[in-house]
């Protein structure tokens, strides 16, 4: 398959290294270029492009990038172009890093936010897994201990190709819902980086409070893209 990956950090390159390793066709970017990606693209066999090539490169496209960026990528960066899938792995963090983006303080999922700015339909995942689980822990199918991750997103027939490709990573791809409610799954939520079982994962997104606790929620000195 395709693949497009926008980021080359700790999930995007992880992302990168398995999908290649798995014999997918990735294209990567980042927001310094190409050139900067030549390392990686040796190492793995990807093919190191633009922001904007690889947006057009892959029936999947993951966005990988810190939340505060996804407002500086170009506004039509998917305009006439069709992706089958594009998945948002990204983590508002308004204290460490993002600053204060008002739509999320005041309820909006974060997925939801991003979808806007992108001007197009995403599905959450990823969101909840650290970047090393993602490149070392992949079980076969039935292993004990095999990780689940909560895909959200308002296309059923979306979603089941990604779990399908999550099945190819060693991960159970567990339905969240719509986007709407991919809240379940944010930082400070039951789900959120604890490695759960598909039993324990719905368990965890079904107990989930829609309400932010406060070490999650932006601070008077916050501002967009300036880490406090």
């Amino acid at each position: 398959m395709d693949i497009g990956i926008i980021g080359a950090g700790e999930i995007g390159g992880s992302l990168t290294r398995r999908l290649s390793k798995l014999g997918h066709k990735v294209s990567v970017a980042n927001s310094r270029g190409p050139d900067s990606l030549a390392e990686l693209a040796a190492e793995t066999g990807a093919t190191a492009v633009t922001v904007s090539e690889a947006a057009r490169s892959g029936k999947i496209v993951f966005v990988a990038i810190p939340v505060w960026k996804i407002a500086e990528l170009p506004k039509d960066l998917f305009d006439g172009i069709g992706p089958d899938i594009v998945v948002d792995t990204g983590n508002y963090y308004p204290r460490e890093r993002d600053g204060q983006i008002d739509d999320i303080e005041t309820g909006m999922a974060e997925s939801r936010w991003v979808a806007n700015q992108l001007g197009r339909p995403v599905l959450k995942a990823l969101n909840t897994l650290h970047w090393r689980k993602l490149l070392h822990e992949g079980k076969p199918a039935g292993a004990p201990g095999r990780i689940a991750l909560p895909v959200a997103g308002d296309d059923e027939a979306d979603k089941a190709k990604l779990i399908r490709l999550f099945d190819e990573l060693g991960f159970d791809g567990i339905d969240a819902g719509g986007l709407d409610e991919s809240w379940r799954q944010q930082p400070g939520t039951p789900v959120y980086a604890t490695d759960l079982n598909a039993e324990g994962v719905g368990k965890a997104l079904a107990e989930a409070s829609p309400k932010r606790k406060p070490e999650m929620r932006a601070t008077p000195n916050s501002s967009l893209g300036k880490p406090i």
